[in-house]
């Protein structure tokens, strides 16, 4: 919610003590506990909107319109898997939960990502009958705390992901308050109904990038060498991280920006733990093109991904695919003007909502209350999440053309530039107007 104005307009706010610090001291200590909320960093972060695209004129041959083609398929988990996914674009849905999310929202996640050809994701808790039934493409995630894990719905998916982190929380457990643990939801995790759950920080089986080889090789067995195995890591580490997740044999690399988002963790931890996606992301394609693995193992980016030119600019910086999240939930109609009456009587405002733990959502979204999943429907909002990953898609190829490119996967780092010395180096391409990458000879 934004800050109302001082009343005089010679009073001078502290820059290291604003007003949201003041009342974030305020009521630490009136109540003695941390903060939790969803959603992703909100503090401004480097990002792909500090990247332009150099596109064609004299020295480049644009292709023209939509008169000639500009491909977006992609090809992910050919490395060892059996039956490698095919979609149709490279913008794939990121784990989210039933349990943070409604029944309806896992749904229309299914819908819209099948409508356009590419995968969704089950995140924590297991897999649903709706899920499964409206995802043509469904990855499912292997997590530290093992809920609603088995092996019936692992061979009942397209994929694995096994997640070792989260851009939101990297080295942090997730969390699911009391009041989303329904009776479903308790069945599917085997908790107790109506209390607080925290997951595990890490796998109870393994301690190291050994013992992940070894469990990759289980899952395989598993699924009789068929399904694609992914790991995914939360960005921080990133060059060493996907180095040994490579080696421990992953078909897929995912890695998470610290924009990410969540369904509920401590706010300490979204704000100050990770980095970027734009900084992550050419650490995790130099530890791949090291290992000459670059394209032979794919590599997916999430973290603050919201338009087609965030997509391109992911692929040209080396990505084979993105994954989104918050942007799918607002797709869906999360944050809508629609409920700004709701918002507000829960203390925010369209645009604000981040208390994705309460499980007081009005659109029906992060909320296990039966009253308010009502108020989402999963057909309608599966057309409007297709609708978006269609824009998205079309603004990625648009952007792709006008630098000469027939497939989004041909867009190259050279095609790029920086607004800021930040970006540069981080992105590791020039300056614009200059030559000039930071930090290189």
């Amino acid at each position: 919610m934004t800050t109302p104005a001082p009343p005089n307009p010679a009073l001078r706010e502290s820059a290291t003590f604003p007003r949201s610090v003041i009342a974030e001291i305020q009521r630490a200590a009136d109540t003695g506990i941390y903060d939790i909320r969803g959603w992703g960093a909100k503090r401004p972060l480097p990002h792909f909107d500090d990247l332009l695209f150099l596109g064609a004129s004299m020295s480049r041959y644009p292709l023209e319109g939509y008169r000639e083609r500009c491909d977006t398929d992609v090809v992910l988990g050919d490395r060892h898997a059996g039956n490698p996914l095919h979609l149709d674009i490279p913008i794939t849905i990121a784990g989210m939960s039933f349990g943070a999310l409604s029944g309806p929202a896992k749904e229309a996640l299914g819908r819209g990502a099948s409508a356009v050809g590419t995968s969704t994701t089950t995140g924590d808790g297991g897999m649903t009958p709706e899920e499964r039934g409206q995802s043509k493409t469904l990855v499912y995630q292997y997590l530290p705390s093992r809920y609603g894990m088995n092996p019936d719905d692992l061979r009942k998916a397209d994929a694995i992901e096994i997640v070792l982190g989260q851009g939101a929380k990297p080295g942090g457990g997730g969390m699911l308050l009391g009041q989303k643990i329904t009776e479903r939801v308790a069945r599917m995790r085997t908790l107790p109904q109506g209390v607080d759950q925290r997951s595990a920080c890490r796998h109870p089986d393994w301690t190291g990038p050994d013992d992940l080889a070894i469990k990759i090789i289980e899952l395989r067995e598993i699924t009789g060498w068929q399904k694609p195995v992914y790991v995914k890591v939360g960005a921080t580490r990133t060059y060493y991280d996907v180095k040994l997740a490579v080696q421990a044999g992953a078909d897929v690399v995912v890695v998470d920006g610290m924009q990410g988002g969540t369904a509920a963790t401590q706010d300490v931890f979204i704000e100050h733990v990770g980095i970027p996606t734009l900084a992550a992301l050419p650490q995790a394609v130099r530890a791949l093109q090291e290992l000459d693995m670059h394209r032979k193992v794919q590599l997916i980016v999430s973290g603050g991904i919201r338009s087609g030119a965030d997509v391109a600019k992911a692929m040209a910086l080396g990505a084979d695919a993105v994954a989104i999240g918050t942007a799918a939930l607002i797709a869906l109609g999360d944050n809508s003007p629609r409920y700004a009456e709701q918002y507000a009587a829960l203390g925010s405002a369209p645009g604000c909502y981040d208390d994705f733990q309460a499980g007081r959502d009005p659109a029906g979204i992060t909320t296990q209350d039966p009253e308010l999943a009502r108020n989402l429907d999963p057909v309608a909002a599966g057309h409007r999440l297709a609708n978006y990953l269609r824009v998205l898609t079309m603004e990625a190829q648009t952007l792709a053309r006008a630098c000469g490119k027939s497939h989004l996967r041909n867009l190259e780092p050279e095609d790029l530039v920086a607004l800021t010395v930040e970006a540069a180096a981080m992105a590791g391409v020039p300056l614009a107007g200059t030559t000039w990458i930071p930090g290189r000879i």
